[in-house]
């Protein structure tokens, strides 16, 4: 029987969504991408197919995407950049060789190096780290509202005041918190 392992967490921003693969990061702590195996299937599942992965390609990712979460909380903070995650994530955009590439549809994806190596996928989530850190896109860099997550995302919300990195996991959770917690401290009449 294969091993079960936490469902991947995918949004709309690359860099955000590779972040998203550590989450409860002030709570109990979820990995899912425990194995090199589930580096290479995040990153098919996110448009970047790789060959293979080793131990090291999947320490080298961890460190990217630790840089990467780094650098957009302090972003989201208004805070300064950590210089140790700057040369991570320069680093890691340097190193990859990838190409945009647009479809039939318009859209704009990446073909990685003719090996297809986990450094050139990292390159790519390296630049998008790069394009949002850096205000390039139409959105703002925020931290989930919950405690025990508080990840970095991305958001687009028309207000730009969305709290929550998830709603069907954080933001539900949440509201069910304190749901109960009114509840406990104003409870109905008896039936």
């Amino acid at each position: 029987m294969p091993a079960r392992f936490p469902d991947f967490r995918l949004g709309k921003v690359l860099a955000t969504s590779f972040t998203a693969t550590l989450t409860e990061r002030r709570g109990d702590a979820v990995e899912r991408i425990p194995t090199p195996q589930r580096l290479i299937d995040w990153l098919a599942v996110s448009g970047l197919t790789v060959e293979s992965c080793t131990a090291a390609q999947l320490g080298r990712a961890r460190e990217v995407r630790e840089a990467i979460h780094a650098a957009a909380t302090a972003a989201a903070l208004q805070e300064a950049l950590p210089p140790s995650a700057l040369h991570v994530i320069n680093d890691a955009s340097v190193q990859g060789r990838a190409a945009a590439v647009l479809t039939p549809e318009g859209e704009r994806r990446w073909r990685l190096g003719s090996a297809s190596r986990v450094e050139d996928a990292l390159g790519v989530i390296a630049a998008d780290a790069i394009g949002v850190i850096a205000g390039e896109r139409d959105g703002r860099l925020a931290l989930c509202a919950s405690p025990t997550c508080r990840a970095a995302f991305f958001d687009t919300s028309r207000s730009r005041t969305r709290r929550w990195c998830d709603m069907n996991t954080c933001g539900n959770r949440e509201k069910k918190a304190r749901f109960l917690a009114n509840r406990r401290r104003n409870p109905g009449p008896a039936q």
